[in-house]
């Protein structure tokens, strides 16, 4: 399911979404300015989706934040091609440049092997169809972290022993 941030309204279906005027905050030039701004937005994880946060060519947040919910524990090339074709086309729809994923899920701060997949398969569907990933996050129990390269390698490597 895709949802949309609202413009500020009195009332409105989607209350517990963040709101537009949350995101007129300052350009996320930093990694760190991203960390806190999904912090400040999305929090500790409650449930397994996938946020998705878009920025503009001066780095600004636009005013679209979309959950994607029932996001299967691995993904498939097919599951992960759809999510990347639809960001792809939405980001030309509203003048985005790079995008920022979000996995949520309740656990440990560690990242298990199915959010690996996640992040490697987004990572690799956004770079084979050109559009820039910004950052990659874990929404966990007790926060965020940044998912870095690093915590994501290509190829799977044997257990020592």
């Amino acid at each position: 399911m895709l949802a949309v941030m609202i413009p500020n309204e009195q009332s409105s279906p989607h209350d517990d979404l963040p709101r537009y005027d949350e995101s007129q905050l300052p350009p996320l030039t930093t990694d760190r300015d991203i960390e806190r701004r999904v912090s400040d937005q999305i929090g500790r994880a409650h449930s397994r989706q996938l946020w998705l946060l878009f920025l503009d060519q001066f780095d600004i947040q636009l005013p679209v934040l979309i959950p994607i919910e029932g996001l299967p524990p691995e993904p498939t090339d097919d599951q992960c091609a759809r999510v990347v074709d639809r960001v792809r086309e939405l980001m030309g729809e509203i003048g985005a440049t790079a995008v920022v994923t979000v996995l949520e899920r309740y656990g440990p701060a560690t990242l298990t092997v199915q959010d690996a997949g996640w992040a490697r398969s987004l990572r690799q569907g956004f770079a084979d169809r050109g559009v820039m990933l910004r950052a990659q996050l874990l929404s966990h129990r007790t926060g965020v972290r940044w998912i870095g390269d690093e915590d994501t390698p290509t190829e799977v490597r044997p257990a020592a022993g």
